[in-house]
């Protein structure tokens, strides 16, 4: 049987803002947005804010009402790279089989290190002394025999916490939960659920398989398996080039917007920068999902799957406005603010096609070929050296998007 652990940095973003300002350490702190770029919403903030009723995605203004001392601190995304690139140094200590799941958690399999560190729960102890004193932050670990279950368990216990979940203990601890706790069961996927009685984990174990698979299909007799703790899928070896649960793009637009075309337009250039990242870093995505933002800052998101997977702009764009025009009616629904496209289930670039015709290996290699070729210009040149004609006709909304810097693929002013 195997021992993982699945470690979560507590309150990473405001945590990290507090190591530098010694002053802050016992007052409320959000990680905001620029308001003068209509990004005045909280992007993180400490336990202290979070007692005071702030939450993630409301506005400033909404949140200084709830905690009028609330001090807000500019991102600084750099700083939290490098923070994340320290922990995981420790982590790298244990085991070579080290997966980051975004920038402020991961998986590390340390099956085969109990003869040197001790079993699961004492290395996760471990583990939390040494990130607090070395770096200055709380992470909570969960243990477990599965990636799904020790996610789950890092979950349980906030902030500063180790949780067990073990074959004799697991039903009691995680089947109670509700389904859409477990990782992999989004907003539409809990709905579906719901529709057959399912509301918690244990009822999805005990479910019908053959149900599932007919309402969700394959998704539907995996997710069985994970909530029964059957779980086949390895924890991968660390590699400079970190594992991203998925690669994404999002913007605050420089107007609200209700025009399809309009959309359609941010879109496909959000698509453009989520397919040349995931060329830079050699993989591709068998899954897509847009996210839209309303301007009363409600949310909506839907995703899909892509078969074969892809790491191009026109597949992305294509599938991503498909799922848009599931849920979005011009002139019916209010008007949006911002919008995201992600890319996920990622995989090596080698597994781009398995099995599929002649003629479609063809178009892929062909396509791909050409987006490579974009890419050069761009990095050469600047992002907006060369573009399609659908975001020439659309200049005014999509000439100002930024997509969040720190994350675009290439440099917007480079010389040209």
């Amino acid at each position: 049987m195997k021992t993982i652990l699945h470690c979560d940095a507590n309150n990473f973003y405001a945590s990290v803002e507090c190591l530098d300002r010694p002053d802050l350490k016992n007052k409320p702190v959000a990680v905001c947005g620029d308001a003068e770029k209509r990004h005045g919403i909280i992007l993180a903030k400490n336990d202290i804010a979070k007692k005071a009723g702030v939450k993630t995605a409301e506005t400033i203004n909404s949140a200084r009402n709830k905690c009028p001392d609330l001090v807000l601190v500019s991102p600084h995304f750099e700083k939290y790279v490098a923070v994340s690139d320290s922990i995981f140094d420790i982590y790298k200590q244990y085991t070579d089989k080290v997966e980051p799941f975004g920038i402020d958690e991961g998986w590390l399999d340390v099956t085969s290190s109990s003869r040197l560190f001790g079993d699961g729960v004492k290395i996760a102890n471990e583990l939390r002394a040494r990130v607090k004193k070395q770096i200055g932050l709380t992470i909570s670990v969960g243990v477990s025999f599965t990636k799904i279950f020790a996610k789950l368990g890092s979950d349980l216990k906030k902030p500063d916490a180790t949780t067990l979940i073990s074959p004799q203990n697991f039903k009691q601890l995680i089947w109670p939960l509700p389904a859409s706790e477990m990782l992999m069961v989004g907003g539409r996927t809990y709905a579906a659920l719901l529709s057959l009685g399912i509301r918690t984990i244990g009822d999805l174990a005990c479910a019908d398989e053959t149900l599932l698979t007919q309402k969700l299909g394959v998704n539907g007799a995996k997710l069985r398996s994970y909530a029964n703790g059957e779980e086949g899928e390895d924890v991968r070896e660390y590699y400079n080039g970190r594992v991203h649960k998925s690669i994404g793009h999002s913007t605050t637009m420089p107007k609200d917007v209700t025009s399809r075309d309009e959309c359609a337009a941010v879109i496909f250039a959000l698509s453009e920068m989520v397919a040349a990242r995931l060329r830079k870093s050699k993989s591709t995505a068998a899954g897509v999902s847009v996210s839209l933002r309303y301007n009363d800052l409600t949310f909506r998101s839907r995703q899909c799957l892509i078969s074969p997977a892809t790491d191009s702009a026109k597949r992305l764009s294509e599938e991503a406005l498909a799922l848009f025009d599931t849920f979005y009616k011009e002139g019916r629904d209010k008007p949006l603010r911002g919008l995201g496209v992600s890319a996920f289930d990622l995989s090596e670039e080698g597994d781009l096609i398995q099995g599929n015709l002649f003629e479609l290996r063809q178009s892929a290699e062909k396509e791909s070929g050409l987006s490579r070729s974009i890419d050069l210009i761009r990095a050469k040149y600047g992002f907006d050296s060369i573009k399609s004609a659908t975001l020439i006709k659309n200049l005014c909304i999509c000439d100002d998007l930024d997509g969040d810097k720190d994350f675009l693929p290439f440099n917007k002013n480079a010389k040209r």
